[in-house]
């Protein structure tokens, strides 16, 4: 009986990267075996077990035979004679295809069937074997690994190969929940635009994400490039300088789509509802966003009106009158800024990256943050308690709360217009 350690641990540790979760191949071992020496069975498709003390997991070492479709579709098979070159020989790529054990010296000994060191030394993606194209999810996990190796190029008889699969339909196969998790994953790797670029090289995007495809056929906003795919990967690139979330990397993307695609991508991935939310905001109210990069309206806004009675002042304000301060104010409320104040400040981050500028350089973003930070001090529950005792109820106590929130951003028109940087995330 032998143990060991394979995958990512091993590829990230000859990388020079921090390990994150160690793997172990168990070869000539039975599941009673394990189980006797006090590990926990947990895999439901093939022998995996958890280590007693570490919580590691091991697995006896399989082979895999296609069997159906789709990545779902194999046969699994594990006994006391498979050997580890027949486990190492169902992996995906061959960096990840490296086993390692500890050497009589202590030096550590490498078993590397499939030259994972040479291709980890030319910076490589290359598949193991044709047992590749079985499983049509590999597609997706070569794409990510290229989002996270971004100095790895993809072995031409690999993208090749993936191009055969697709050709296929094996791609069709996979569900969408499934080509969602994985996309989210990658998204959050330092260099996503890759995952992207490789999908559609190997014609995957269009038939897993035809709605992100189809971006490619499009015209992006003057003066940021010519297609609106590649506009999108650079706000992508732009979210991945400043390491925001899954929510603003998925805007990024999906900024330029139609209202109708994001609802029907969003519906068929199951994408979360605050990632998809974001998205849909970001969408709809940048261009009122953008407005307030000329803030030169602003400067000139009026002085507040003599009443110090914001219920008073409401009263007299004609529903028509659009002063740039009520113009905010109405564009934060409508927002919901006041009660999800985070939500408003990644918007504006999306909208900054489809300007072409980090958040931080962009003036609306800077004004309109700062235009919550005035008006969210007002003392809506005092407002609340005058008016009541003015005899006013519901949508009337709404309209002083209003005003008065127009008032706060009246009064620092012109500090709102510096154009020095300040930051006022929520």
């Amino acid at each position: 009986m032998q143990i060991y350690m394979v995958g990512g641990a091993v590829r990230d540790a000859l990388l020079g990267l921090p390990v994150q979760d160690r793997d172990w191949v168990v070869v000539g071992a039975t599941p009673q075996w394990m189980l006797e020496q006090g590990f926990t069975a947990v895999g439901k498709d093939f022998p995996v077990f958890l280590h007693p003390q570490t919580h590691e997991e091991y697995a006896l070492a399989r082979t895999e035979r296609k069997s159906g479709v789709g990545y779902k579709g194999f046969t699994v098979y594990a006994a006391p004679h498979v050997t580890l070159e027949q486990d190492l020989a169902r992996r995906d790529l061959t960096i990840n295809a490296i086993a390692q054990r500890q050497g009589a010296d202590g030096a550590p000994e490498y078993i590397d069937p499939f030259g994972g060191r040479a291709d980890l030394a030319g910076k490589v993606l290359r598949h193991v074997s044709d047992a590749f194209a079985e499983d049509p999810l590999r597609i997706l996990r070569l794409a990510r690994f290229a989002a996270r190796f971004a100095d790895f190029a993809i072995a031409s008889e690999t993208m090749q190969l993936m191009r055969h699969m697709v050709d296929a339909g094996e791609v069709a196969h996979l569900t969408a929940e499934r080509v969602w998790q994985e996309v989210a994953r990658g998204l959050m790797e330092p260099a996503p635009q890759r995952m992207l670029h490789t999908l559609r090289a190997c014609g995957a995007l269009a038939v897993a994400l035809p709605e992100l495809e189809a971006l490619w056929q499009r015209a992006a906003p003057p003066g940021h490039g010519d297609h609106a795919g590649e506009h999108a990967l650079a706000m992508l690139a732009l979210a991945c300088q400043e390491r925001a979330p899954l929510a603003v990397r998925y805007a990024c993307l999906a900024h330029a789509l139609g209202s109708a695609e994001r609802d029907a991508l969003a519906q068929r991935m199951k994408i979360p509802a605050d990632v998809r939310d974001l998205a849909d905001l970001a969408a709809r109210e940048c261009a009122a966003f953008s407005a307030w990069s000329d803030v030169n309206a602003l400067a000139a806004s009026a002085a507040p009106m003599a009443s110090k009675d914001v219920c008073v002042q409401a009263a007299q304000t004609s529903p028509t009158q659009t002063d740039p301060a009520q113009t905010i104010v109405q564009l934060l409320e409508r927002c919901d800024a006041f009660r999800r104040p985070q939500r408003l400040a990644l918007a504006l981050q999306v909208c900054a990256y489809a300007h072409g500028q980090p958040a931080p350089d962009w003036l609306a973003r800077r004004v309109l943050l700062g235009a919550w930070q005035q008006a969210k001090q007002v003392d809506t529950a005092a407002i609340a308690q005058q008016a009541a005792r003015q005899g006013l109820r519901g949508e009337a106590i709404g309209q002083c709360i209003h005003q008065a929130r127009v008032d706060a951003v009246q009064r620092a028109a012109e500090r709102l217009a510096d154009h020095t940087p300040q930051e006022h995330t929520p």
